[in-house]
């Protein structure tokens, strides 16, 4: 059957197979112009448009060039070993973060859309990579727990959130990191480091956690200020 006999529902039912029938009732559901419509569309099909599916990753990797501080830009090979990931993983990283618009490329490959980057972090983020709980272990206090808002918070008896880790100092319920080598990149930058746990924050806090942590990665990643 090609696409305009599938788009037929007469066709269809001529055909005398049960399974286009139910073919027919989810055509008859569909509106006509939007499903002729959906190639032009900004959020069209994937594969159709060649778009890529956003990863961990590369917001990691994203995340990690927006709090680059020095003037030369970083190589794949430095930023792979500062995140502990493969150099081909952080050439696909930044191909697919481009194609998100998270990078722009206007002074370099590496070059962010910091803009779009704190957008996607404080009202996407949450819902592409949502928190996931565990049991009581040892890890690398995050969130509220962890810089720099756990100097906003007195501490309590209260199980902390922590990324497991086999180093890890403090106990508490499992919490884990959007990104797998998060943990590691953090122990690495404390500058990451803080900016991952405000993410966790935002990912499953209190309204006022939430909204801390919103102020603090808007100071963090918003536009950088000319020298």
């Amino acid at each position: 059957m090609n696409v305009i006999t599938a788009l037929n529902p007469f066709s269809l039912v001529e055909s005398g197979n049960p399974a286009c029938a139910l073919q027919v009732v989810l055509l008859r559901n569909l509106d006509a112009a939007a499903l002729f419509d959906v190639p032009y569309s900004r959020f069209a099909n994937m594969e159709y448009t060649g778009g890529m599916e956003l990863k961990p990753q590369d917001v990691l990797v994203a995340l990690k060039l927006a709090l680059h501080s020095n003037a030369e830009p970083p190589t794949y090979a430095q930023l792979a070993v500062s995140l502990g990931l493969s150099p081909s993983e952080v050439h696909a990283a930044v191909k697919r973060a481009r194609a998100a618009r998270l990078l722009n490329g206007l002074d370099s490959p590496f070059s962010v859309d910091r803009r779009a980057l704190l957008e996607f972090v404080v009202h996407g983020l949450k819902y592409a990579f949502p928190a996931e709980r565990g049991a009581m272990t040892r890890g690398i206090p995050t969130s509220y727990a962890a810089p720099p808002l756990n100097r906003e918070f007195a501490p309590t008896s209260d199980p902390v959130p922590v990324w497991p880790h086999a180093e890890g100092t403090v106990r508490g319920f499992a919490f884990a990191p959007f990104a797998r080598s998060a943990p590691a990149a953090s122990r690495r930058d404390e500058k990451l480091y803080e900016v991952l746990a405000l993410i966790d924050a935002l990912r499953e806090g209190r309204a006022r956690e939430r909204n801390l942590a919103e102020k603090e990665l808007t100071v963090r990643l918003g536009k950088r200020k000319s020298k």
